[in-house]
């Protein structure tokens, strides 16, 4: 079973974004991915305290990130990456199982 990455980038950003609560204990990032978009599937960043029972958990220098399983079957073998640009910083996911994606890179479709 291929893994879900979490870059050096994104893994100091969650722990950043979570430590700027609050009360930032027990928070994670979850990432799922939704029906939507211009490309027919979209990307969800939230952050949250509550862990589902089937949750997947990925952790990675103090940063924690839960993945519904139906959207871990779609982000098998993705990575989670923090980009900080001219045009402005965002989370995005580097995904090998989307065929192609909106521009702007919140959308993508499944070959």
């Amino acid at each position: 079973m291929a893994d879900f990455d979490i870059s050096a980038a994104a893994a100091a950003r969650i722990a950043e974004i979570i430590s700027q609560q609050s009360e930032p204990d027990g928070m994670a990032l979850r990432v799922s991915v939704l029906a939507g978009g211009c490309n027919g599937f979209q990307y969800q960043f939230k952050l949250v305290r509550e862990k589902q029972d089937d949750d997947h958990i990925i952790e990675k220098d103090g940063a924690r990130v839960f993945i519904d399983p139906m959207s871990f079957d779609l982000l098998e073998g993705a990575e989670l990456d923090f980009v900080d640009k001219l045009m402005g910083a965002h989370f995005t996911v580097n995904n090998p199982n989307a065929a192609s994606s909106c521009g702007c890179g919140s959308s993508f479709s499944l070959a």
